[in-house]
């Protein structure tokens, strides 16, 4: 059996590219991939709390598990390590394409799996670090940091209505009819009016 394994570790990303990656490669190499795995979840997750735990224990001696970077299987070297040392213990083959190494049980695999894998975590350790020195700078240099507030549907609503909620405020009309109106809350309505007067 041949299980292919994608993993992105947020919500709003995809595994297209890691799918389209996979399916070249098992083309090119003529495999069937039997089963796809796939999993939105970050890599530091307990193996035994994620789909990949699940598809590894229905795996047998021989089967094939393919992912497109070892870097998919876990967030640290020490997870994937693990995860390296329970398919070696199960007889589990696992084939990283990027990587263009079948990590088997052989002594040598374990060796490159653990280089490759310390790699890896040294680059996201060396990137995390510049990017909070990064965020320290624009800070120091009092630089805003974080989006920009964008104006929501009641903003909007409110800005429309302008002339009609100064009307109904000269004329004495009680702030939540106003705000009904508007269709916001009445202290919304406070601060919308606070920052245009």
């Amino acid at each position: 059996m041949t299980i292919a394994y994608i993993r992105v570790s947020t919500q709003i990303q995809t595994g297209q590219g890691q799918r389209f990656e996979i399916e070249n490669w098992s083309v090119r190499c003529g495999i069937t991939i039997n089963t796809w795995v796939e999993e939105k979840v970050s890599g530091m997750k307990k193996l035994r709390e994620r789909t990949l735990g699940r598809a590894l224990g229905r795996m047998s001696r021989g089967d094939l598990l393919v992912c497109t970077e070892l870097s998919r299987l876990g967030r640290n070297m020490m997870m994937v390590m693990s995860i390296l040392n329970y398919c070696s213990e199960k007889g589990i083959r696992i084939q990283s394409i990027k990587d263009n190494f079948e990590l088997s049980e052989s002594l040598h695999s374990k060796i490159i799996a653990f280089a490759f894998s310390l790699t890896s975590e040294i680059e996201r350790n060396l990137i995390s670090q510049r990017t909070k020195e990064a965020l320290a700078a624009r800070r120091a240099a009092g630089k805003k940091l974080g989006r920009p507030r964008g104006k929501t549907k009641q903003r909007i609503r409110f800005e429309a209505m302008l002339d009609d909620v100064l009307r109904l405020r000269e004329e004495k009309t009680p702030y939540n009819i106003i705000a009904d109106q508007v269709g916001v809350h009445k202290n919304t309505l406070y601060r919308y009016l606070k920052e245009v007067l």
